[in-house]
């Protein structure tokens, strides 16, 4: 079943799928660290206005430390859609063809391995979930 995140993380436009990320992370809250909640409104922030000097600047300085948390992949792999910044250039492994998707997918597989066995099934169908509803918006975006 975990292969449906990897399925949606690189299905999504690397965009939506930040978002679709930041969404599944952001219903984990309780299970998150301090870290996390640090970085989850830089994520939404920059999902909103990714253009802005100032959300790319403050996303570049957080994808600038090792992912060590669910919500870190997620800031690293805005920064890395971000193919004008400096943590782009510096930071995307060359080897990886999709980098914003693997990362994606490291962070919502991470922010699952901290939820409960019980209950990491019903969990996992609700983030594939929100990933089908988010590629059928996408899809009806580009009709």
């Amino acid at each position: 079943p975990e292969e449906a995140v990897t399925f949606c993380a690189y299905l999504l436009p690397e965009r939506a799928a930040v978002w679709w990320a930041h969404e599944c992370l952001s219903h984990l809250a309780d299970l998150l660290d301090e870290t996390d909640h640090q970085l989850l409104p830089l994520v939404h922030n920059w999902v909103g206005e990714p253009d802005s000097r100032r959300h790319q600047a403050a996303l570049s300085t957080a994808g600038a430390t090792p992912p060590t948390t669910p919500v870190g992949w997620i800031a690293l792999a805005a920064g890395w859609r971000d193919n004008g910044s400096a943590t782009a250039a510096t930071m995307t492994p060359a080897l990886l063809p999709f980098p914003a998707a693997h990362a994606i997918n490291a962070g919502i597989l991470a922010g699952l391995a901290r939820v409960a066995l019980a209950d990491r099934f019903a969990v996992l169908s609700a983030f594939v979930e929100m990933g089908i509803q988010m590629a059928e918006i996408e899809a009806l975006s580009q009709a």
